[in-house]
């Protein structure tokens, strides 16, 4: 197989990967509030999921810095795709609020 066509399919399965870890954040978060216990709920997640993100990592870079890379490429990719979906109106900067762009 052509190593292009493999770094692409790093790529893409780092963004898998990236899926998986926000979006197990984002249901940790729906869920963790109304939990009986919610701090168990959060470091257990992110146990979960750093554990998920690192053992993938490992298993498509097989010891190739380039694989390695490429997939960091894919999961970060998705992170910027998820902050700027999830973002919402309130969370926009101070400057662009037409209330807070003067002062009093």
């Amino acid at each position: 197989m052509s190593e292009t066509i493999l770094l692409v399919l790093c790529m893409v399965a780092g963004a898998l990967l990236g899926a998986i870890f926000f979006g197990g954040l984002w249901w940790t978060v729906q869920r963790g509030a109304a939990s009986s216990n919610p701090a168990l709920m959060f470091l257990a997640s992110m146990l979960l999921r750093a554990g998920i993100v690192v053992a993938g990592f490992y298993f498509i870079s097989q010891g190739r810095w380039q694989r390695l890379l490429a997939c960091l490429l894919g999961f970060i990719l998705i992170r910027a795709i998820v902050t700027r979906i999830s973002r919402t109106p309130a969370s926009k900067p101070a400057l662009l609020n037409d209330e807070a762009s003067h002062a009093p």
